[in-house]
């Protein structure tokens, strides 16, 4: 019992944690926007988020071995808080992406000490329930945190201040829990060489998953205001995006693990294509078209990253799950630092649509080389189980590794 309420201390700093930290991308938009700062500009802030995510992702493990875990996740909690509060303090774009550089820290910290901790009181008994209400949480947080758009005023102290409140509370679970702390696991070398040496394929289908994810949800915004939505409407259209992804993983992965992979990811390339297209088509459609081909574009990009990673690990021994997980992560937050700043000068010279268009050729490229991988070796004979895979920090390879051992076909 003491086991599942400190698991559940943690679900909910999730739940705050992202609350908070998701929030923030869509109303810096609104609010960037409202203050006169031009498209590129709002793109920096998403670009500079994720540099922070990064450096966060690589940071956090040695600080959590030099100050514990508790501490670890105050210091984390406290950047992103200030990082928000400071907001209308200084209203300059430059020192906004600063702002954003310290949430993305946060949420990489923050991820990095809740992932550790949970790899280290998990057991087999309990793996699989704990896993799938960490998705749940993580996920449904993530849905909840764009509808907050609807009642948060953008360039507001006010919304600002709601944020960081939030991200304050993340503490209180985690930080007042009575259990001992676990041992701080040792923290995964950085080798982006192994993930493309297993599979360039799935090298490039995680930098394509960044690429898509980070425009859409960071300039996204951008887009609804330029097609007419209003901040509540443009609220629903990325929950749209989240609730299509979250709800199409578990049929895609059902279908990764019975044909080959490299089937599944060109299919959803050309599918996401084809929903660049629709979301493109309907933008004067009425709201309801909105919506509905923004779950559609979820549904068909979202799992890109987690059947590329399935792919990657499919090719990879036992002791390098950890660091190939890692060296994906790495990949990924390649493509999302550079894909909010591209979308916005896409936009800016082409008009709205422009950020499907580009997502779209970035679907494309993916799926030529998946043609040409597929024409220079056969497929994997015996594959790992596939799994739901969370982009939150560099230490998510621990929790999966046991997921992954097992075979498609298991029954256990």
């Amino acid at each position: 019992m003491r086991l599942m309420i400190s698991f559940a201390a943690l679900f909910l700093s999730v739940v705050l944690l992202q609350l908070s930290s998701g929030g923030v991308g869509p109303l810096d938009a609104l609010s960037g926007l409202a203050l006169g700062f031009s498209t590129a500009q709002v793109g920096l802030l998403g670009s500079a988020h994720f540099l922070g995510f990064f450096v966060g992702c690589w940071w956090a493990p040695r600080l959590m071995g030099t100050v514990g875990h508790s501490r670890a996740f105050a210091a984390f909690t406290a950047l992103g808080a200030m990082g928000l509060i400071a907001h209308m303090m200084v209203v300059d774009p430059l020192a906004w992406a600063g702002m954003r550089m310290a949430v993305g820290l946060c949420v990489a910290g923050c991820y990095t000490v809740i992932e550790a901790w949970l790899n280290a009181k998990l057991t087999n008994e309990t793996r699989g329930r704990a896993m799938g209400t960490y998705r749940i949480a993580d996920m449904g947080a993530s849905l909840a945190a764009q509808l907050l758009i609807a009642v948060l005023p953008p360039a507001a102290y006010v919304s600002y201040n709601l944020l960081a409140l939030i991200c304050c509370a993340a503490l209180l679970p985690l930080t007042l829990s009575t259990l001992p702390q676990p041992e701080t696991p040792e923290a995964p070398r950085l080798r982006p060489g192994l993930a493309f040496r297993l599979s360039p394929l799935a090298t490039v289908g995680v930098i394509v998953a960044g690429l898509t994810s980070a425009a859409f949800r960071m300039v996204g915004p951008v887009y609804g205001q330029e097609v007419g939505l209003r901040p509540d409407q443009i609220g629903l259209f990325l929950a749209a995006f989240v609730g299509g992804g979250a709800l199409a993983q578990y049929p895609v992965g059902a279908l990764a693990d019975k044909v080959d992979r490299r089937h599944v990811l060109i299919g959803l390339s050309l599918a996401a294509i084809a929903a660049s297209a629709v979301t493109v088509a309907v933008a004067g459609g009425g709201t309801t078209a909105v919506f509905l081909s923004a779950m559609l574009f979820g549904a068909t990009t979202f799992p890109v990253y987690s059947v590329s990673a399935a792919h990657a690990h499919d090719w990879a021994e036992s002791q390098d799950r950890v660091e190939l997980s890692a060296a994906l992560m790495f990949f990924f937050a390649l493509g999302a630092i550079a894909s909010p700043l591209a979308a916005s000068g896409v936009i800016d010279r082409f008009g709205p649509q422009a950020l499907f268009w580009m997502i779209a050729a970035g679907h494309a490229g993916l799926v030529l080389f998946g043609l040409a991988r597929m024409r220079s070796r056969p497929a994997r004979g015996p594959r790992t189980a596939y799994v739901w895979t969370p982009r939150t920090s560099f230490l998510i390879g621990r929790l999966t590794k046991p997921s992954r051992e097992k075979r498609p076909t298991d029954s256990r």
